[in-house]
């Protein structure tokens, strides 16, 4: 058995849920979509909580409205693509998310709900060399899950509203992974996987319809992935950061 003060050297080979917390619609699907659907094939529940509808997003003249019913519906598709039918989305507004105290119970509440042994989100970290992964609202959320994972959810007098009110116990997550990282340690194999990510990408029409080379941009970038983390040539990856947090 481990020390506590020795953690695992790797992740968990196999957990039953996890639960994905990204900013917003198909953040899980440019850099995850692979690896969940490696987990649901092998039998894990996954859980997506996305924190606003996207409402801020798009690439023509939909009316914003209609945008962040428009954006929830693509993810669920997504979603579904890969094996995942539990979403949930938040309502936050897209594009101003701010470290609160709101935020950090309201992710702490669904930890409790889930009980995941896997929390996937983005990291705080801002990544110089892909400014573009950096969004503040991914910074953000990656730092709030975080909180939330500790010392939040698990800590019984830590909003006891979430107890007392609602009936959700502490729940302690072992592992996070955090994606688009300047740490990653972690590469995941999903070349057997390709279609299921890029059919899940292909979901948010209103985020890459115009994009032309989606695929040989993806496939190119989950190759370099794969090579700078010592997979065999010619296979594809997706990245992460893996914290131990029990």
């Amino acid at each position: 058995m481990s020390s506590p003060f020795q953690p695992p050297s790797g992740p968990a080979e196999h957990v039953e849920r996890v639960l994905c917390v990204l900013a917003h619609p198909d953040d899980v699907d440019f850099g995850s979509a692979g690896t969940v659907a490696t987990w649901t094939a092998a039998g894990t529940e996954v859980t997506y909580l996305i924190v606003t509808d996207g409402d801020a997003g798009g690439f023509d003249d939909t009316p914003r409205q209609q945008m962040g019913p428009l954006r929830q519906a693509e993810q669920r598709a997504a979603a579904a693509a890969v094996g995942v039918t539990d979403v949930r989305f938040l309502g936050y507004p897209d594009g101003r998310l701010e470290l609160t105290l709101d935020l950090r119970r309201d992710i702490s509440r669904v930890i409790r709900q889930v009980r995941p042994q896997r929390v996937l989100t983005s990291s705080p970290e801002r990544f110089w060399d892909r400014i573009g992964a950096s969004h503040p609202d991914h910074m953000t959320v990656g730092e709030s899950t975080l909180r939330a994972v500790y010392p939040d959810a698990r800590n019984p007098f830590a909003f006891p509203e979430l107890l007392a009110g609602e009936g959700l116990e502490a729940w302690t997550v072992a592992e996070v992974w955090l994606g688009a990282s300047p740490r990653t340690d972690h590469a995941v194999d999903v070349t057997d996987v390709l279609d299921r990510k890029l059919a899940a990408l292909r979901c948010h029409v209103s985020q890459v319809s115009h994009m032309e080379n989606l695929d040989e941009f993806l496939t190119g970038w989950m190759r370099q992935t794969a090579e700078r983390l010592g997979l065999p040539a010619g296979r594809l990856a997706e990245a992460f950061h893996v914290v131990h947090t029990a």
